[in-house]
């Protein structure tokens, strides 16, 4: 019987569009302006360094939940998750020191609380990026039910 293989790769590539700017790309992907925060002379607008590793945080995040709550077979109506990221410069140079997860999940009439808080923990802990980072990384979620959900005026 084949082993299916564990290792994988992905590539990216940057290119220099003068100024701060530059175009990232990844084949067959749309590609993506990014640029210097304004915070170290960049740009305003586009997309940084800073907001693709706070992004990859929330999306792996987001990922490992849909994932985890399909294997438990967890019935919800919708997940959002906003996420932060804090740089600081607690020594000589910058890192991201702490991020913080907010993600949301509005389960239907009757839903399971108790397992949608078991999905979001494991998600937590089992984030690829999250175990691949030194940032710490925290969660704060928020599980409503469809009747608790205010309606829309």
């Amino acid at each position: 019987m084949a082993t299916r293989s564990k290792t994988f790769t992905y590539h990216t590539q940057v290119k220099w569009d003068g100024e701060r700017k530059g175009t990232l790309s990844s084949p067959g992907k749309p590609d993506l302006q990014v640029a210097t925060p304004p915070e170290f002379k960049g740009h305003e607008g586009i997309w940084t360094p800073e907001d693709l590793y706070v992004a990859a945080l929330n999306t792996c995040f987001m990922t490992t939940f849909l994932g985890t709550a399909a294997w438990k077979e967890l019935q919800f109506l919708s997940f959002e998750c906003a996420a932060e990221g804090v740089l600081a410069r607690p020594d000589k140079e910058f890192l991201f020191t702490h991020a913080h997860l907010r993600p949301r999940v509005v389960l239907p009439e009757g839903g399971d609380e108790k397992l949608a808080r078991w999905c979001l923990e494991f998600a937590e802990n089992d984030c690829l990026i999250a175990h691949s980072i030194g940032t710490e990384v925290s969660m704060e979620p928020e599980i409503v039910k469809e009747d608790a959900v205010p309606e829309a005026v």
